[in-house]
């Protein structure tokens, strides 16, 4: 099943297309793909190798995606596929993030990697329905590269009452941005870094409009914002560039989570040690001298930095003794039960 590209325009030369769907912006000429490898010419035409073929299919917690101000301790279906359009040596999901067809056989190839079924977006709200699953998440892999695959999930999980979220490199275009607004309800944006010549040399992608996808979706007050940044040893992890990327985050809105996250030797970076908790330690200090207000650190074995808890009064508001189980204790129509202070997110 073929599914033409919403996201793309003519190219400046015969035959070519330009990509919109990401910051790339790519000039694919015929019979070749963009830098993600699923988004590819066919006779001046750009397609989706990847609708409708899933390669992951889960149901997970909520607290995995991590999103912990939406909806916490409930269960989201998560969806992923192959193919990104960063090439991140870290990174943690490589073996389909990384995974990327020749042009020639590439519809064949996906659908390979599904197992060979096509599964629609009808047959995936069938799912949530039957197992009771509220949310849907395009996660995994970069979602931002088959858009077309989650708009037809979005838009039929809306009539069904079914809310969809992002977990994003946060590396959308201007066009894909527009088009989430009303689309998704939540999104986890990776901010890898805050100096553009690691994200140009490690990540293959650049640091602005990452930025832009945080403040444009924090802005819209439609959608709830999450940003996670991984610490890697030596790349990151300097108090200047942690300090700098919690003033960023607190200069659009102190109200955002901020989560930090242990690195742990993967992919082409097998030579970093493992992330200290002091690492962590400092940088939610750094959150909290800018004055964040939500600030959690994963891959940990101390659960107490997975807590939320009030920003007036430290009353404890959800509760996640291991990290995937949150259990709401003290709110009240979104806010805090004690001293009614209202609390960043959506909750049931």
């Amino acid at each position: 099943m073929k599914r033409e590209c919403v996201l793309y325009r003519p190219g400046k030369t015969p035959g070519s297309v330009q990509c919109t769907c990401c910051s790339h912006y790519c000039t694919i000429g015929e019979g070749k793909s963009g830098i993600c490898g699923v988004r590819y010419n066919d006779n001046g035409k750009l397609y989706l190798a990847v609708w409708g073929k899933p390669s992951a299919l889960h149901v997970d917690p909520m607290e995995k995606k991590p999103l912990y101000h939406y909806y916490p301790g409930e269960a989201i279906l998560s969806i992923g596929t192959i193919g990104c359009n960063f090439s991140c040596k870290f990174c943690q999901n490589w073996s389909i993030s990384m995974d990327k067809p020749n042009v020639q056989d590439i519809e064949d190839y996906c659908l390979e990697r599904s197992d060979g079924r096509i599964l629609t977006p009808d047959e995936i709200i069938l799912i949530c329905k039957r197992r009771r699953i509220r949310h849907i998440a395009a996660t995994y892999n970069e979602p931002s590269i088959w858009f077309e695959y989650s708009y037809d999930i979005a838009c039929l999980a809306a009539k069904e009452g079914i809310s969809y979220v992002y977990v994003s490199n946060g590396f959308e275009s201007k066009e894909q941005l527009d088009a989430l607004v009303g689309m998704i309800s939540a999104i986890n944006v990776d901010l890898k870094t805050f100096r553009q010549e690691t994200y140009r040399k490690i990540m293959g992608g650049s640091l602005e409009p990452v930025k832009n996808t945080i403040k444009f979706l924090y802005s819209t007050k439609k959608v709830i914002v999450e940003v996670t940044t991984l610490i890697v040893p030596g790349m990151n992890d300097s108090g200047e560039e942690l300090q700098d990327i919690a003033n960023f985050i607190a200069s659009v809105g102190k109200d955002i989570p901020w989560h930090v996250s242990a690195f742990h030797p993967d992919y082409k970076m097998l030579d970093k040690e493992r992330t200290p908790t002091e690492t962590l330690e400092r940088a939610l200090a750094f959150g909290k001298e800018a004055g964040l207000l939500y600030l959690y650190a994963g891959n940990v074995r101390d659960t107490s930095y997975l807590n939320t808890s009030c920003p007036q009064c430290g009353e404890l508001l959800i509760s996640r003794m291991t990290g995937f189980d949150g259990k709401v204790c003290n709110l009240k129509d979104g806010c805090c039960g004690k001293c009614g202070t209202p609390i960043y997110g959506k909750f049931a």
